[in-house]
């Protein structure tokens, strides 16, 4: 497994911050370096849906996301600010393996699709694009409008992996993480990772 660079994961304040969670947790079970920043809008979120409030001070954050994913100790994890877009994810000199939005705004989207970039997150998406690296976006909105299947054509056609939490039952869920889960599999697919035990179509 290759594991000795860092991916990115940026979490917007799209509804489903349990993606973004399991997703973290399974990263660090295999021992995966993971650079974290989430958007403005995500401690709103967390507050709404999991009455929770999320540390606005950065030194606090690991622990949140740890005790979140329930991972103390596996893997590296490293937080930052929204506003920091002099972080090493900012530039494309710092090498990754690449990034994973989730779930994903249609703000977050739009301002892609338009070379936006007003916070660290979507910098940080931007210097996957610019540098040819794997960016995968993780949409969780419904119905999408015309205007939300033209921004995510736009992006598909430079190579960005849209990646709609979109849950399958033909590996007989039988709770909500085995739903999300499925969906977070499927992303981690696109970097060539596997590491959400997941029992695929067809397979023994």
């Amino acid at each position: 497994m290759n594991n000795h660079k860092p991916l990115i994961v940026g979490i917007t304040g799209a509804s489903g911050l349990i993606y973004a969670v399991r997703t973290i947790k399974y990263l660090l079970q295999a021992d995966f370096a993971v650079e974290l920043v989430a958007s403005k809008s995500t401690y709103m979120v967390w507050q709404s849906e999991q009455n929770v409030k999320m540390p606005a001070e950065i030194s606090l954050q690991e622990e949140f996301w740890r005790e979140q994913a329930g991972e103390e100790k596996s893997g590296k994890l490293r937080c930052h600010p929204w506003q920091d877009i002099g972080a090493n994810i900012a530039s494309g000199s710092f090498r990754t393996l690449g990034m994973i939005v989730i779930p994903c705004s249609m703000s977050t989207v739009g301002k892609l699709a338009a070379g936006l970039s007003s916070d660290l997150l979507e910098r940080a998406a931007d210097v996957q694009l610019k540098e040819g690296r794997k960016l995968v976006l993780v949409p969780r909105e419904t119905p999408f409008s015309l205007i939300h299947l033209r921004n995510l054509t736009a992006l598909a056609e430079v190579g960005v992996r849209i990646v709609p939490a979109v849950p399958a039952w033909y590996h007989n869920p039988q709770t909500i993480e085995d739903l999300v889960d499925f969906v977070v599999a499927r992303a981690l697919d696109q970097f060539d990772i596997d590491c959400v035990p997941l029992k695929r179509w067809k397979e023994d």
